[in-house]
């Protein structure tokens, strides 16, 4: 995880001003969760070669995304909300905020691939299953910097339907592996 990224973050956020500027923490910090190899989702999406040429906007939008997650799952590392209603309304406004840069960059797949990645993993975590959800988020990411495969799609068909093979399926695709059949 890179801290000028959640440090970037937190200054856009304090940029705007208002609400968020209040809650976002000077100084931001990872919580180790749905890290690979030491990676966070926003360094994996931003390491692929589909975001290379644009790696810091990637790494910044995916990091905003992932805040907004963490501050309806898990604890976030920017932005700190002491009561859960507004926890859940500064995660979903962070969501917006990662979303509307993708959008501004015109990549169309990757806002696809992040909407699935916000569903699955909030089924994931409906359903009792964080694992799942991290599973997902690595995943995601993954396909957002590599590109999605028929692995991947897989993968999310398997976790849509809530089947047994959906946690197996998606840590392959995260380590960008072909399942065999």
């Amino acid at each position: 995880m890179s801290e000028d990224t959640l440090g970037r973050l937190a200054a856009l956020l304090q940029g705007e001003g208002g609400l968020m500027a209040t809650l976002a923490a000077a100084g931001a910090r990872g919580d180790g969760r749905a890290q690979r190899n030491g990676a966070g989702p926003a360094q994996v999406a931003a390491a692929g070669p589909r975001t290379e040429d644009r790696a810091e906007e990637y790494e910044l939008l995916v990091e905003a995304i992932y805040e907004g997650y963490l501050l309806h799952y898990g604890s976030p590392r920017v932005v700190h909300a002491p009561e859960p209603d507004l926890r859940l309304l500064a995660g979903d406004q962070l969501y917006a905020i990662g979303l509307a840069r993708l959008v501004a960059l015109g990549d169309a797949q990757a806002v696809a691939e992040l909407a699935d990645t916000i569903t699955l993993s909030a089924l994931a975590q409906g359903a009792g299953d964080p694992e799942l959800a991290d599973a997902v988020w690595a995943a995601g990411a993954r396909a957002v910097g590599w590109g999605s495969t028929e692995a991947h799609r897989q993968a999310k068909s398997l976790a849509f339907a809530g089947a047994p093979g959906a946690f197996e399926a998606m840590r392959t695709s995260a380590d960008g592996v072909t399942a065999s059949h």
